[in-house]
């Protein structure tokens, strides 16, 4: 492996979410821990992220949301499928089950999902380079086929699929959190050939569910950056790269650092979650800032990047 040249997206998920996020992820990225965002549009920090992505030169993509707060499209804000009783999106697991009861309008996915794009557009002054979706929502059944055709339309080439090698093996999650991600990895699995035949490209290897919060430690992200490479290459030999040693591998790591947020500043329009409250953000700042991890990267000739360095 030592010959494998490795590039490294480590991508700060939820930008915009609250000041506090915003300030630990570019903290992040001036440590050179995090190579890469994705943005929350719909954030009530989103236009504060845009300005500090701009001021620090961040490259920065798009966190498509239809599961936590409010649409930015105003003709949804009022009535809509994606919309809750309370005038919300239904949240993490309630979309996953009204997606399954068929109560979710397709059309209005895509229409939310352009205006998260427009508006994209507007506080940043380009389309991202990459979009994928908050709480995994882009690789969900009928949804995946909406937002590969939004991918297409506006050009926008990268995407995530969480397919994270040797999650199995991860005895330390959770069961009801493992049975969220095999959900995750499964439908990725199915969504794969959408995105093919729609020309999307995603890096070889995700990263992102083992590591995440409290599981996040320096010797947890080495082990699953070697796994995956490990099973990759031993799947990857091809004509086009007889030799393993002359192949780049492309890996994003995703990641949620930031300093808890304090209500009730943050969130969609509800206000901030649990997890963005908890000590679990700045333990994963805390942890990709250390120098053993940087100088990790430079011994294994891998190359933090964006999507765009792709």
């Amino acid at each position: 492996l030592r010959m494998l040249q490795v590039k490294l997206i480590v991508t700060g998920d939820d930008f915009g979410y609250c000041p506090r996020r915003n300030q630990g992820i570019v903290d992040c990225f001036l440590a050179g821990a995090v190579s890469n965002v994705s943005l929350l549009v719909n954030g009530s920090a989103a236009a504060d992220a845009a300005k500090l992505a701009r001021r620090y030169n961040i490259p920065i993509g798009l966190h498509a949301n239809l599961s936590e707060g409010s649409p930015v499209c105003e003709v949804l804000k009022t009535n809509s499928s994606l919309l809750n009783q309370d005038g919300f999106f239904h949240g993490k697991m309630g979309f996953r089950t009204a997606l399954s009861k068929g109560l979710l309008n397709m059309s209005e996915v895509k229409q939310e999902l352009k205006a998260q794009v427009e508006l994209f557009h507007e506080l940043t002054g380009h389309l991202p380079p990459h979009m994928d979706g908050h709480q995994h929502i882009h690789v969900l059944p009928e949804v995946r086929h909406v937002f590969a055709e939004v991918l297409e339309e506006y050009g926008i080439k990268y995407t995530r699929v969480p397919i994270e090698p040797g999650l199995h093996n991860c005895d330390w999650i959770p069961p009801s959190l493992m049975d969220f991600y095999l959900g995750v990895e499964e439908d990725s699995f199915n969504t794969v050939d959408v995105f093919t035949r729609h020309g999307i490209r995603w890096p070889d290897i995700y990263i992102g569910l083992s590591t995440m919060g409290k599981n996040m430690s320096v010797s947890n992200i080495w082990s699953a950056i070697d796994t995956a490479i490990v099973e990759f290459m031993s799947k990857a030999p091809s004509p086009a790269h007889p030799t393993p040693q002359s192949r780049t591998v492309t890996i994003e790591l995703m990641v949620h650092p930031g300093y808890p947020s304090v209500p009730p500043i943050g969130g969609c329009g509800e206000g901030p979650d649990d997890f963005s409250q908890s000590w679990e953000r700045l333990h994963e700042l805390q942890t990709l800032i250390k120098p053993e991890l940087q100088s990790h990267y430079k011994t294994r000739n891998i190359q933090l990047c964006s999507f765009k360095d792709l």
